[in-house]
């Protein structure tokens, strides 16, 4: 049970959500929550943290999503939050979400809740795809078994859930005793010896007891570290001497007969209350009949390439006649709002603040949000579907003969969201050389914020082709991510190997709930952005466009105008040495979708709008040098801050932040120079 409860009123109830990943957690909680949910980070650390609320009958539920993860060790961010809140945590029931069809490896994790005492109702998910493969489990043996509710569920048709909200307030207040596993007499001894000298040295009673026995004579680091922190480091030595001592003379480690003695309870378990077909009777899974082609050796990468290609000619051919009309309404909501200000004798310094640095700056910005709902929609649905897990896989060969794997690869998936969280999911990497390095090419993502840079240049110089323009974009980020791995794996961590271990969950149906709370959790982010940072940056693009007093609005007199005129040289050989170009990319390290606000203001977005103003000013092949910079240069604010916190180093965050703007200028001058040698440049 959980033992810092604090006090709620008779009709609310704190729930946690904790499961294996591919278990259809995050279903249920968007089952649960739907809308009324909100992210942010536990507190210390970058881990993700999503609470929602709910409601059955007259009682309020408030639920906590924890991380994913496999058990309770403490060998990652992820294990140590879903950890901490566990054991010390103040909620009343815990939902183990579990696969129905994969018991073997679910029940690990659901055995270790049962050791640690919380109350906790088993529910077994994804009851449906246990039923086509023939699994047949009976609820009430299982039950029995583990001494604890047990709830089938089918979460992404809303099957099951009614009865899991009505065991769940009726077990709130349950206080059964932990689950006791045999670990043979050996162990058993020295457990009673133990808890015997913790309860000797006062070792606090927040946590089950046993449990923390368990788990220092497992080695557990956190364990130790709060023995520790709880007794003094004097009598700590003495528990670990006793188990040092005992473990010389044992047969095998100590922590390899617990995980035997846990695997032998399950498969008991199993046993009793699992009938499955023989191996050979099983129905044809469809999963399997997919993956021979999608994970095919000479398909599976050719495949990936298709899908994204068709993710972007989708985003391009539904998003921008949308864009159209969006800009037409802020062109309009300008000239409208700039002639009621003159009418009414308002100053035309506050008129152009309004009307240039607000609605030009801040609309040139969300003019694109119709592209970065497609996207994420698009992108939500491969991510229910199962489909990622296999990009991440397919990718392995590739990965592998750069020194990494596959697992490499899935936060450079998730940077095609956002660098920030992209950095922050190299965590989930084994070995430190592995984590360096995939932070450092993980800026090479292209991520949504760059997509409104792509979208008004691909627009407005290569109309016929955008979709196939912004897709050579994110392949050519992909492309250098993999050089760049080559090329750090030469230089760093020498001889240091990882091996890569996925579960690919089986394809799925994407629900329309979990794929459209996914796109609105990130247009919402996009949009709260613009709102705050990209206002800010745009106030301040406004204010240096005006100074001094008395120059020309965004001329090449005013401060930003020689500012850009300063550093414009060094651009010059990449086909874009114009001081707006050069001042774009300066304050595109504040928000990379500053690129385009920036333009905005100081193209001051004309007659025709902004991506007239672009034709006006780039050749296409220009546009694709530019482009190529805004793709590869030195990332954001924001990520080099992500990167500082996961490295805590100031050397890795500077060494990325300089090799990339390197890079990205090399990249961009072989573009143009190249195309020009060979006749583009017309």
């Amino acid at each position: 049970m959980a033992l810092n409860k604090s006090k709620r009123k008779n009709n609310e109830v704190k729930i946690a959500l904790a499961g294996n990943p591919n278990s259809g957690k995050t279903t249920m909680f968007n089952e649960l929550t739907g809308s009324r949910q909100h992210v942010g980070n536990w507190p210390g650390v970058t881990v993700e943290k999503k609470m929602g609320r709910a409601s059955y009958q007259n009682y309020s539920l408030e639920v906590i999503d924890l991380p994913g993860t496999y058990s309770l060790g403490a060998y990652s961010d992820d294990e140590v939050v879903a950890r901490d809140f566990l054991t010390t945590g103040d909620y009343d029931v815990v939902l183990n979400i579990i696969n129905s069809s994969n018991l073997d490896r679910n029940l690990y994790f659901t055995v270790q809740l049962l050791e640690m005492g919380v109350d906790l109702i088993a529910v077994l998910n994804m009851a449906d795809e246990a039923e086509k493969k023939g699994i047949k489990i009976n609820k009430n043996k299982l039950a029995k078994m583990l001494g604890t509710s047990v709830v089938e569920t089918v979460a992404s048709r809303g099957r099951g859930i009614d009865k899991l909200l009505k065991e769940t307030v009726q077990n709130r207040d349950l206080s059964e005793a932990a689950l006791k596993i045999d670990y043979g007499r050996e162990i058993e001894d020295l457990i009673s010896e133990v808890l015997s000298m913790l309860r000797e040295f006062n070792f606090t009673d927040q946590i089950n007891q046993r449990w923390a026995a368990v788990k220092l004579i497992e080695h557990d680091p956190e364990a130790v570290k709060l023995l520790e922190r709880e007794v003094g480091a004097s009598k700590a030595k003495k528990i670990k001497s006793l188990i040092a001592g005992r473990e010389l003379k044992a047969e095998d480690d100590f922590d390899n007969i617990i995980i035997d003695k846990k695997y032998e309870f399950i498969n008991q378990v199993i046993a009793e209350s699992v009938s499955r077909p023989a191996f050979d009777q099983e129905p044809e899974n469809i999963s399997d009949k997919i993956d021979k082609v999608i994970t095919n050796k000479y398909l599976g990468i050719p495949i990936f390439m298709v899908v994204m290609w068709s993710i972007f000619k989708f985003t391009f051919t539904l998003g921008d006649p949308l864009i159209g009309y969006i800009e037409t309404f802020f062109e309009a909501a300008g000239g409208w709002i700039g002639s009621l200000l003159a009418g009414a004798g308002v100053s035309p310094l506050i008129s152009s603040f309004i009307t240039d640095g607000i609605i030009g700056g801040v609309g040139s910005v969300l003019v694109f949000i119709p592209n970065i709902f497609l996207l994420f929609l698009a992108i939500g649905i491969l991510e229910d579907s199962g489909y990622m897990s296999r990009a991440a896989y397919v990718m392995d060969k590739v990965m592998s003969k750069l020194g990494l794997h596959g697992k490499s690869f899935i936060p450079m998936i998730v940077g095609f969201g956002c660098n920030v969280p992209g950095v922050m999911a190299t965590r989930t990497l084994d070995s430190k050389r592995d984590r360096i390095i995939s932070i450092l090419i993980n800026p090479l993502m292209s991520c949504s914020a760059r997509l409104p840079v792509y979208v008004v240049f691909a627009g407005a110089l290569f109309p016929n082709h955008a979709g196939t323009v912004v897709f050579s974009l994110y392949a050519l980020g992909i492309v250098m991510a993999v050089i760049m791995a080559g090329v750090f794996n030469k230089i760093l961590f020498k001889g240091e190997r990882s091996h890569f271990v996925m579960e690919l969950p089986p394809y799925r149906i994407p629900t329309l709930k979990g794929v459209f709370i996914h796109m609105w959790e990130k247009v919402g982010a996009f949009i709260k952005k613009a709102g705050t940072i990209i206002f800010s940056v745009v106030v301040l693009i406004w204010v240096l466009a005006n100074l001094p007093l008395g120059v020309e609005y965004a001329s090449a007199e005013s401060l930003i105008g020689q500012f850009g005129q300063l550093i414009a040289p060094l651009f010059k050989p990449l086909g874009f040495g114009s001081w707006q170009a050069a001042s774009s990319l300066v304050f595109g390290i504040l928000a990379k979708e500053v690129v385009v606000g920036t333009l905005g203001v100081v193209y001051a977005a004309g007659e025709g709008g902004l991506r007239a103003a672009l034709t006006t000013n780039f050749s296409p092949l220009a546009a694709y040098s530019f482009l190529t910079m805004v793709l590869l240069y030195t990332p954001c604010i924001a990520t080099l801050g992500a990167i500082k916190s996961e490295t805590q180093s100031w050397k890795w965050t500077l060494v990325t932040a300089s090799y990339l703007f390197v890079l990205a200028w090399i990249v961009a001058f072989v573009v143009y120079q190249g195309g020009m040698l060979i006749g583009l440049g017309a």
